[in-house]
């Protein structure tokens, strides 16, 4: 139970870990009750064509703000105003967190057509493939862990932050028998297996929404290699955006250390034996000394 009465909630959308309440509506104005579990983020952008006000007040817990490369926290009692919002804003829980958000354009309906849509998806994903769910998530803790070592400004934390929890959601459209076969594919198995990039990003496309359509772009590239040599565009080095590059190293990390049905994981000193094989070929050579560096936090 939150700090405000949820009778006076008018609309509530709930996804893992975040909870976004509408309060009060009229002239455009909005104010959003929001409870988020620690780790979890959120965030704010510029709009085109848009001078609004943005106000949040924390109720209870500490935000992490992050601003580019800045970061501040933002502990309970203090808040944060700006008007018009010129660049990006990530929030982060440092604890279970709740905050009044105010703003002068209606938001809402956006913010709970991303969260539903980002819902459905996941549910998806996890009727058609109990592993790629999972598997989803671990790569989102992961991706998110690095991204905040290597200090990625805040846009790129967002994209980040989505396109971890959905660079498989391409798979929805590859045949269930391909997806759940229990030996090793065939040559023709794989090519349509490979095609599962390119339809993630096609996804997320067609839900229309800004944020998804970024993340879709870095959803299609998670599979490219550092030397040129990888899938579906062929991208090499800095082509290959950061986020993509980063998803690349985890999704490795975790097909290499997780049990399957057909073979054993392996342990954590092997995993780095074997992604250091391929250090610079595959994998981007300061990223994957990073995450080598973060991997006994894991």
């Amino acid at each position: 139970m939150g700090i405000i009465n949820e009778d006076s909630f008018i609309e509530t959308v709930h996804m893992k870990g975040l909870q976004i309440s509408l309060i009060a509506s009229g002239d455009g104005t909005e104010v959003i009750y929001h409870k988020l579990d620690p780790g979890i983020m959120w965030g704010i952008e510029p709009q085109e064509g848009w001078e609004a006000l943005e106000y949040l007040c924390v109720l209870s817990g500490e935000l992490i703000l992050r601003n580019g490369n800045e970061t501040k926290k933002i502990k309970t009692g203090s808040s944060f105003f700006r008007a018009p919002v010129e660049e990006h804003y990530v929030f982060e829980a440092a604890a279970t967190t709740e905050f009044l958000y105010v703003t002068s354009r209606p938001v809402f309906f956006h913010y709970s057509k991303v969260t539903k849509e980002m819902m459905e998806l996941s549910i998806s994903i996890e009727e058609k493939d109990g592993y790629t769910r999972d598997h989803c998530q671990r790569i989102n803790k992961l991706s998110m862990l690095v991204g905040k070592t290597l200090e990625l400004d805040s846009k790129q934390l967002v994209n980040l932050n989505l396109a971890s929890f959905l660079h498989d959601v391409g798979k929805l459209r590859i045949p269930l028998e391909i997806l759940q076969k229990p030996s090793k594919l065939t040559p023709e198995e794989w090519e349509i297996m490979k095609k599962h990039s390119v339809f993630g990003r096609e996804i997320l496309e067609e839900t229309g929404l800004p944020l998804l359509i970024d993340a879709g772009k870095v959803v299609e590239q998670h599979h490219e290699r550092f030397d040129g040599k990888g899938y579906p565009l062929g991208l090499k080095g800095s082509e290959i955006s950061i986020e993509a590059s980063i998803i690349s190293i985890i999704d490795s990390y975790d097909a290499i250390t997780t049990d399957r049905v057909y073979k054993k994981g392996r342990s954590k000193e092997e995993a780095k034996k074997e992604l250091l094989n391929y250090r610079g070929t595959m994998y981007h050579p300061e990223i994957l000394d990073v995450f080598l560096g973060l991997i006994d936090q894991i």
